[in-house]
């Protein structure tokens, strides 16, 4: 499959090592330009390419970047990319720390519906529950003990079950967690964010999920960054 990845940085680098290592042709692109990703490339053979560029093409769309930088993207960046393709949104709101505020997911709107606006493409929620350490190294097969949920919420099917297809591939069990006004059960301070949970224990948090969660753990980082 031909993957593209915005972003470079713990979640997008470890996914190109990761896909690469499995087989799919993967181009990478971020903020900085081609000329800074020449060691990940020769690491992984991944193709560096602009960030204008670097979806042409793209079966798969995973955008690895923080919800701030997610404006700032070029007008139509996704405009080359395969017919049926599915784009991916890892990414988190970290107010204050890192994304300032954003008016809009202050008020409540679901982070990937916020995303799904500005990219002017439906999009799947996955891969923002696991850390990049996680993500790594704890890819294990089918029915092994342990084995970590990766919860995937999103509109279209077709796309969904590629991305679902794509965390299996990866070591771990996809969870569809529902369409993609549910996402906000997977955003941060929830119960299944970054708890490495087995699959049972996964869908039992994302039913658990309260907004109150995000709202809370928001607060705490606003209060004080160095604690999240």
């Amino acid at each position: 499959m031909n993957v593209a990845i915005i972003g470079a940085g713990n979640i997008g680098a470890t996914l190109t090592r990761r896909l690469t290592a499995l087989g799919h042709k993967v181009s990478v692109a971020n903020s900085r330009g081609p000329q800074t990703l020449t060691d990940l490339a020769a690491e992984t053979g991944a193709t560096p390419l602009p960030i204008a560029e670097v979806t042409t093409g793209a079966d798969l769309v995973i955008v690895a970047i923080p919800p701030s930088s997610i404006p700032k993207l070029p007008a139509g960046v996704l405009d080359g990319i395969s017919d049926g393709a599915a784009v991916v949104d890892t990414g988190n709101y970290v107010p204050t720390l890192r994304d300032g505020t954003i008016d809009d997911l202050e008020r409540g709107t679901v982070e990937s519906r916020w995303t799904e606006a500005h990219l002017a493409h439906p999009v799947i929620k996955a891969f923002n529950t696991i850390q990049a350490h996680q993500l790594a190294t704890r890819g294990q097969p089918v029915g092994a003990p342990g084995r970590i949920a990766v919860p995937v919420a999103g509109d279209d099917a077709p796309a969904k079950a590629k991305v679902i297809e794509l965390v299996e591939q990866l070591g771990f069990d996809a969870i569809d967690a529902g369409g993609l006004d549910e996402s906000w059960r997977q955003q941060p301070g929830t119960p299944v964010y970054t708890a490495d949970l087995e699959a049972t224990a996964a869908r039992t948090a994302l039913a658990e999920a309260k907004t109150q969660h995000t709202t809370a753990w928001r607060a705490r980082l606003t209060a004080n960054p160095a604690r999240d």
